[in-house]
């Protein structure tokens, strides 16, 4: 990578000969994208548009105006990456803090400027809770910071006496002192601290070219554009909502939604809240993710599928076996292939490590929502906002309630007559009190003698009587 950090000084020094030579025809472009909140879905789509734009209109320089205490590991590298391949000279200016994941984006970039006062460092994996993760995300971690410094290559330094010494532009143990304790580098950080540098301790250890106030002073100071335009990219409230709606964890959520809305659907008659609650998350789900080129409709098809033979296997083919189960992997796949950057039916430009990351998302979804059904599987009924959601009431003898009467059976053996015709159904009386009852067999005309002949599910049944001559 050090032909990519030679090339980079020859592009700004290119431009700034032609702002030379050209004078005000010439005015060198820069791009500037900020990165001042956590890292995470919607910082990555900042980068992602950021980067689209400025190769649109030929930027000269890419710079990251950043103030960042970190975030989401799995963006961080995205970023990360992407800096590392551009084309276009990328520059980074640490406005206060470049911690944790806005470390490891910082050392990606060709050039690191620094306000005085501002820091960089801090990069080891914790979780949620701000508590130090195992030590195999460390040695990811660890592993990731040291190749991206290692990516500046080296530089050869011509000594006084004209001997030659060659030394890392980044020097890679310190990018991991960032990140592991245990790191020793003499003179700098022993084995019992994180490593984070201030401004003027990154310069004199080679983890920033110069100290600024503000972005105008790095490309006059350091750039030496006297005269330059400056395009600034400005997210839309679209790319808010739509890089919370890729938020990895908010996926997990719909895709809980998605399952559990499903089941309880599938449990209570007619259309109802739970599919609904399905629908609307299948929608926030994929809409997001096919606008990026992401999620094919051939993909959203086999999700479709997938439902409709879960539904053939439950109310039209009994018991549960090929058709049910390949409907649970035409389901869990379209959500997986989704999340997935491929084309078509290729995926050869798939890594392992963003297959991995899809099928955790969908995993982690799937069992948040079989959670979520075992445990409103016992609560539904019972007490709370989901009591609403199914028949919970006793009627109670002590509230006027009572069972069917078992009184009528007493009648059976006792003759009356036909009040009406049978046939089979009608009414009969039988010591003065009219009863429904029911002949069997055949039909009884009205005023014939009847005799009862048994009594069953609420219901009198009576055959006729024959009169001897």
């Amino acid at each position: 990578m050090k032909a990519k950090h030679l090339i980079s000084i020859i592009i700004i020094g290119l431009n700034f000969s032609s702002f030379s030579i050209f004078g005000a025809d010439h005015k060198p472009l820069i791009y500037q994208i900020d990165i001042k909140k956590e890292i995470g879905s919607t910082t990555w789509l900042y980068v992602q548009n950021g980067f689209k734009e400025a190769r649109g209109l030929k930027a000269d320089v890419v710079i990251l105006h950043m103030n960042t205490y970190g975030g989401a590991v799995l963006y961080a590298d995205s970023i990360r990456s992407t800096i590392l391949n551009s084309s276009i000279p990328v520059l980074v200016f640490i406005d206060n803090n470049a911690a944790s994941a806005g470390a490891l984006i910082a050392i990606a970039c060709d050039s690191i400027y620094m306000r005085k006062g501002a820091n960089i460092g801090a990069a080891t994996v914790v979780n949620e809770s701000g508590e130090k993760m195992p030590d195999k995300y460390q040695s990811y971690m660890r592993a990731t910071i040291r190749a991206t410094a290692e990516a500046h290559g080296m530089d050869t330094i011509v000594l006084r006496n004209g001997d030659t010494l060659v030394k890392w532009r980044r020097d890679p143990r310190i990018a991991e002192a960032m990140v592991d304790e245990r790191i020793v580098v003499p003179g700098i950080i022993d084995s019992t601290k994180i490593l984070t540098f201030t401004a003027d301790e990154a310069v004199k250890y080679g983890y920033c070219e110069g100290i600024a106030d503000n972005v105008d002073e790095i490309i006059t100071k350091y750039l030496h554009y006297p005269e330059y335009t400056l395009h600034e990219y400005k997210p839309t409230a679209f790319d808010e909502i739509k890089g919370f709606l890729l938020n990895p964890v908010f996926q997990a959520i719909l895709i809980m939604l998605i399952i559990g809305g499903i089941y309880f659907e599938l449990q209570s008659p007619g259309t109802g809240f739970p599919i609904v609650v399905a629908a609307v998350a299948t929608v926030l789900y994929f809409t997001p993710l096919y606008i990026d080129g992401l999620a094919q409709y051939w993909e959203i098809i086999i999700f479709v599928v997938g439902l409709v033979l879960i539904a053939l296997e439950i109310f039209v083919i009994p018991g549960f076996g090929v058709t049910g189960i390949t409907g649970i992997i035409c389901v869990t796949g379209g959500l997986t292939l989704a999340l997935i950057n491929n084309v078509d039916f290729d995926f050869s430009g798939v890594s392992a490590g963003e297959a991995g990351t899809a099928s955790l998302k969908v995993f982690s979804g799937l069992v948040l929502g079989t959670g979520v059904i075992l445990y409103l599987s016992g609560k539904i009924g019972s007490k709370g906002i989901f009591r609403k959601l199914a028949l919970e009431t006793s009627q109670n003898v002590s509230e006027g309630y009572i069972s069917v009467s078992l009184d009528p059976a007493k009648l059976i053996g006792r003759e009356g007559i036909a009040k009406t015709v049978l046939r089979p159904a009608g009414k009969v009386m039988i010591d003065d009190e009219i009863y429904d009852a029911v002949s069997y067999p055949g039909f009884i005309e009205s005023g014939t003698k009847v005799k009862v002949v048994r009594y069953e599910t609420g219901q009198i049944y009576v055959e006729a009587v024959t009169v001897d001559k």
